[in-house]
């Protein structure tokens, strides 16, 4: 079984972006007029450069992803389900801090698609009572179920063993929610559970919590998942936003020696059903 995330990437969108892309490739010579024959434009360097220039305009923006946030975090705020909160600042290595309604901080951590190697780049800082990921992927043509497994088995788990960085859980939500890039089982006949904040119209959040102590293969080789009241923030997130209880996925990280290496097994369950599973994996560290 696969089911990383109940979502799954559209096999036509997939196909469409392919066709699209050898259009561009073949034809993109007829777009724009530079006075050039056809081999010339193609040997220019136009058609690359302006690629890769779109390529990181789309990943450089954070514009879009705070705003996003600031209307989920306004929400939860006016509805009393977190008491403030506020950006962090730029010379922090997490994005956010809330505080709750019993004074605890969450620090809040936003990260792309999961799949790239700057994942693992946060810090948990000192004052935190609690450090939770966020995951707002804007890329249209990404696989959800690839990207959250990348994120949670290649990178959390080794990045919580190796370096004993603890991450309580992972919020998986952001605006393609519930859109056609993105269509939302959880939304399949109950339409009433769609939820509308200002220009979004999204399904509930996919949550996903994780051990609450630090894996070690000789003192704590399968440490236990937490409890979804002993993270406040996402406990907030998911009764503000209607989550159900057989939605919460519980993500646990089983550590073991192999001869000299440390190896990991992951599993996420859902519903008290195991939705994926690894084989025992060496953990490897550039």
């Amino acid at each position: 079984m696969s089911e990383e995330i109940p979502c799954k990437k559209d096999p036509l969108l997939t196909k469409r972006i392919e066709e699209f892309s050898e259009t561009l490739k073949t034809r993109a010579h007829e777009l724009a007029d530079f006075g050039l024959p056809e081999k010339d434009f193609y040997d220019s360097g136009i058609f690359e450069g302006s690629i890769q220039r779109i390529r990181g305009q789309i990943s450089a923006s954070m514009g879009q992803k705070k705003t996003f946030v600031k209307h989920i975090l306004n929400h939860m705020q006016d509805h009393g389900f977190i008491k403030d909160w506020v950006e962090a600042g730029n010379a922090n290595r997490h994005d956010y801090s809330v505080v709750l309604n019993n004074e605890k901080i969450a620090a809040i951590e936003l990260k792309g698609c999961l799949d790239g190697n700057n994942t693992n780049i946060s810090a948990r800082p000192p004052h935190a009572h609690e450090f939770v990921v966020w995951s707002v992927c804007q890329n249209k043509g990404a696989d959800p179920r690839h990207n959250v497994w990348s994120g949670i088995h290649t990178r959390f788990s080794a990045d919580i063993i190796a370096e004993e960085k603890k991450v309580d859980g992972l919020i998986v939500w952001d605006w393609l929610c519930g859109t056609a890039a993105r269509t939302c089982p959880k939304l399949t006949g109950a339409p009433e559970r769609i939820i509308e904040l200002g220009p979004y119209k999204l399904p509930p959040p996919c949550i996903y919590l994780f051990p609450g102590t630090i894996p070690s293969p000789r003192n704590n080789p399968n440490p236990a998942v937490q409890k979804l009241e002993d993270v406040g923030f996402l406990n907030a997130m998911q009764k503000c936003f209607g989550g159900a209880a057989d939605e919460l996925n519980e993500v646990s990280f089983k550590v073991a020696m192999d001869g000299v290496e440390v190896v990991r097994t992951t599993e996420i369950k859902r519903g008290g059903e195991v939705k994926r599973a690894s084989r025992p994996t060496p953990i490897r560290r550039s």
